[in-house]
């Protein structure tokens, strides 16, 4: 596979991934084959992840995508597996070390940008580890090493010796308890105490002010139906939702991302399908080529937002509210309304700065890691708002510390200002 240092073997109805780095060959996740759908083989995961592959156009080879991404990936054959994923892989703390440091040396794209020398890392923390080092000083050393990525991408999950994650300095994880108070918060000082109509399992919140102004409310892009997590149901629980608030006769529509924890891509652009008449491209991703060279790439892939069908679409004005707590398919949606053909205006502060899909990979201890890989670039310019964020056309005041002392929100009133001039 191009750019994601995975092989995958297909052999009697059976998918299994391998993950790949120069010192190592370690087995990742399976998936079944459950059907077919023109000239892609569907594979379905236990996790429920469905892949498709599908043999690529006019070339040797094939693609894969993944439900719920953007994008494809495109596999070309091998004539046979890598001889070291035959092998047992080496076990001990050293051993694991090496894949970990080997991984993030081969597939992140950002050392440059974060001003990070990895080889320095190595070199520093390497000749601390030693066979028989106990879980909890292993699992410690491999979360210094990259704390000072402050990458929301980059995680640890270590069992029951502990986990992982962090975020940009000056901002919090958008978890539940974060999302709750924004709502409350929202609702007492935005909305003159008006509760917000919820959806999608609580993800999701509307309410249409007086003046005929929408404010729609997304804490997420994903986890819409608590009974599944497959994609094809989330997307089904979205499209029902916009269908219920985006209506005819809205004057305006507030877009708040500012807790929003992402998610799926794919159902991030099912919003940016509901504002817009004309299909416009929204970013072009592309993943990181070479184990050596980071400056080498896959080629860009074009992503385009297309109007949906068969449903009513606002061409008004639209007021996006970003922050810090604005992560991942949040970022993505938001890039993609910057080239959204009607009025369109950012307010609030730089959004966290994480667009990749993380590239979740495996250790020989049974510990999980995941980082990114891919960079979403501007159509023209070719230019990534990884680490910084986006930044917003109107800077207000930060939410936080707004929710903390009870005062007025300033996104808010600005956004109702805005859409209310354009919509004159």
């Amino acid at each position: 596979m191009d750019g994601y240092g995975t092989v995958l073997s297909v052999e009697d109805g059976r998918l299994r991934e391998y993950q790949t780095t120069a010192v190592s060959c370690l087995r990742g996740d399976t998936a079944r084959r459950t059907g077919q759908a023109g000239n892609s083989v569907i594979y379905t995961g236990d996790d429920t992840t469905v892949y498709r592959i599908r043999p690529a156009a006019g070339k040797a080879g094939a693609t894969l995508h993944f439900d719920g991404s953007v994008g494809d990936r495109r596999l070309r054959r091998l004539p046979a597996l890598p001889a070291r994923c035959t092998e047992a892989a080496p076990t001990g703390a050293l051993a694991t070390f090496d894949v970990f440091w080997q991984t993030f040396e081969e597939n992140y794209p950002f050392f440059a940008a974060k001003k990070t020398n990895w080889q320095t890392v190595r070199d520093r923390y390497r000749p601390r580890v030693y066979d028989g080092m106990p879980d909890t000083e292993l699992f410690a050393l491999l979360r210094e090493m990259v704390l000072p990525l402050y990458d929301a991408h980059v995680g640890i999950d270590a069992g029951d010796t502990g986990s992982f994650a962090q975020s940009r300095p000056g901002t919090m994880p958008p978890g539940p308890g974060l999302d709750q108070q924004a709502q409350r918060f929202v609702e007492q000082h935005d909305l003159a105490g008006m509760r917000l109509r919820t959806f999608a399992n609580g993800r999701i919140g509307y309410a249409r002010l007086p003046d005929g102004t929408g404010y729609l409310r997304v804490s997420g892009f994903g986890g819409y139906d608590g009974d599944s997590p497959a994609y094809a149901r989330n997307s089904a629980v979205l499209d029902e939702t916009l269908s219920q608030v985006i209506r005819p006769g809205l004057r305006g529509l507030v877009l708040d991302l500012r807790i929003n924890g992402g998610g799926s891509d794919a159902l991030a652009l099912q919003i940016a399908e509901r504002l817009t008449d004309p299909a416009y491209v929204a970013y072009a991703k592309r993943a990181r080529n070479d184990p050596i060279d980071p400056g080498r790439h896959t080629r860009p892939q074009p992503v385009r937002v297309r109007p949906a069908a068969d449903r009513f679409r606002y061409t008004g004005p639209v007021a996006v509210l970003t922050g810090g707590e604005t992560y991942s398919a949040g970022e993505t949606l938001t890039q993609a309304l910057i080239q959204r053909p009607a009025r369109t205006v950012r307010i609030g502060q730089n959004t966290q700065g994480v667009f990749s899909d993380v590239l979740e990979r495996t250790l020989q201890n049974g510990w999980s890691f995941g980082l990114p890989n891919e960079e979403y670039l501007t159509p023209s310019g070719g230019k990534t708002f990884d680490g910084e964020g986006i930044p917003p056309d109107i800077r207000t005041g930060n939410f936080l510390e707004e929710i903390a002392n009870g005062t007025h929100d300033s996104a808010f009133t600005q956004a109702l200002a805005v859409i209310r001039r354009r919509a004159e």
